[in-house]
């Protein structure tokens, strides 16, 4: 258990918290203007030690530019080009933004800004990606128990459009059932047939692309 103790300030007189992480070094938090809000203070800490859910607060001073350069070389189960998109997201986007940043000093409605901020000049994709790459660094965060919750998860997300498609015409399905030659039933078999699921093989045929 640890203990509390007064102390004089300019302002009046505080109270201080003396106490054992759980790694029995210890550590102190002053401030509290009363001995109850120190009481409940220590109390609170006991119980997080014991349930496993304490969390250093010196833990969260760390900046996005340290942990996002270890979160960039534990991917090394990316293909190089998927890691080359990766990488180029954190330069481009994440890292002249948040790098300097104290992980524990982040806000939510800040991200929620930063992700409306990029749509407006960036496409979905990007963006997204983007949210990724500085979510997935504060999730590593809150695995080595450096804060309780990502606060970058629940953002409101652009979504991506439907990419623009072009169709055959009933036409061009003759067309190409010539030119498949003796494959040329097959072609009119798959865009004229009803298919299992109660679509037409012809709306199929004519999403090839032209």
């Amino acid at each position: 258990m640890g203990s509390i103790r007064p102390y004089e300030t300019a302002k009046g007189r505080r109270y201080v918290v003396q106490f054992r992480k759980p790694d029995r070094t210890s550590t102190s938090k002053r401030g509290f203007r009363t001995k109850r809000e120190a009481e409940l203070f220590l109390a609170s800490t006991e119980v997080r030690k014991a349930t496993g859910e304490w969390i250093d607060a010196s833990a969260a001073r760390i900046s996005i530019d340290e942990l996002g350069d270890a979160w960039l070389r534990a991917q090394t189960h990316l293909k190089p080009s998927s890691f080359h998109v990766l990488d180029t997201a954190w330069r481009i986007h994440v890292q002249p933004v948040w790098g300097p940043r104290r992980v524990g000093e982040i806000q939510h409605s800040e991200v929620q800004d930063w992700v409306s901020r990029l749509s407006s000049r960036k496409g979905a994709t990007v963006v997204i990606r983007a949210f990724g790459v500085l979510a997935g660094i504060i999730d590593r965060a809150v695995k080595d128990r450096r804060l309780p919750l990502n606060v970058a998860r629940g953002v409101n997300l652009p979504r991506k459009g439907k990419k623009p498609r072009s169709y055959l015409s009933h036409n061009q399905v003759q067309d190409l059932a010539h030119q498949a030659g003796t494959h040329g039933t097959l072609v009119l078999t798959l865009a004229y047939t009803p298919a299992s699921d109660g679509a037409k093989r012809s709306d199929f045929a004519r999403t090839v692309s032209i």
